[in-house]
């Protein structure tokens, strides 16, 4: 009985010193790992982390840097027709916002949000944010300063401040309030978020303040508003 014992004993103190070597070389592998990198460099090189041999105690310990670094291919990513279409929606109506996504597409919120994060960590689609909206675009196919034009034209009443003017050519602060159906409070709101676009001129006659837009930029913004539409 005791020869037993001493066995069992004998065996349960190797596998635990088993348990323990592994974790310890894990461990070290993932410290000598970190330590080699210049925080200087920015983000982790795929190409010197294919360099450590991966075990199952190494995916164990650090499985996000596996994923982090992981690069996604373009055409295996739209190869999903879920990711196609939301693609395409984006493609078609630049800077549409993530619920407008997902309602044009009758998808899910949380199914939408994943493949949304699949298509930007790929490079394919970017987006800016616009107040509490996220909205996205096809990567690469406009200037930031086109991506923040397009996006105050999404709201409606700026763009449709925009519309106005580019068909009355000028319009004097009330009339500008009348045509575009806001107070003057409202509308003095507006125009100070709208100056920095630096399309839209004002001068001042007598007590009033005439609006018009600035003739160098008309045919970027009816480009533009035909997009939005």
């Amino acid at each position: 009985m005791d020869k037993k014992h001493g066995l069992l004993y004998c065996a349960g103190f190797l596998l635990i010193a088993l348990i323990v070597g592994c974790f310890v070389t894990s461990n070290y592998q993932y410290q000598n790992f970190s330590s080699n990198q210049n925080p200087n460099y920015g983000p982790l090189n795929i190409a010197s982390f294919n360099a450590i041999t991966l075990s199952p105690y190494n995916l164990l310990t650090f499985p996000s840097l596996v994923s982090l670094q992981t690069p996604l291919i373009s055409h295996e990513v739209l190869a999903n027709s879920t990711r196609s279409q939301i693609f395409n929606h984006i493609s078609q109506n630049p800077g549409v916002q993530f619920r407008a996504i997902a309602s044009a597409l009758c998808l899910p919120v949380g199914l939408a949000e994943y493949h949304l994060d699949i298509l930007s960590r790929s490079g394919l689609v970017s987006f800016i944010r616009d107040g509490r909206y996220k909205r996205f675009f096809v990567s690469k196919r406009f200037s930031i300063s086109d991506m923040k034009l397009i996006c105050v034209l999404r709201r409606r009443t700026p763009k449709k401040i925009f519309t106005v003017l580019l068909s009355k050519r000028q319009l004097s602060h009330g009339q500008l309030a009348e045509e575009v159906s806001v107070t003057s409070q409202a509308l003095t709101w507006q125009m100070k978020t709208l100056k920095d676009t630096q399309l839209i001129l004002h001068v001042n006659d007598g007590l009033r303040i005439v609006y018009s837009i600035d003739q160098s930029a008309a045919p970027l913004l009816e480009k533009y508003l035909t997009v939005v539409e």
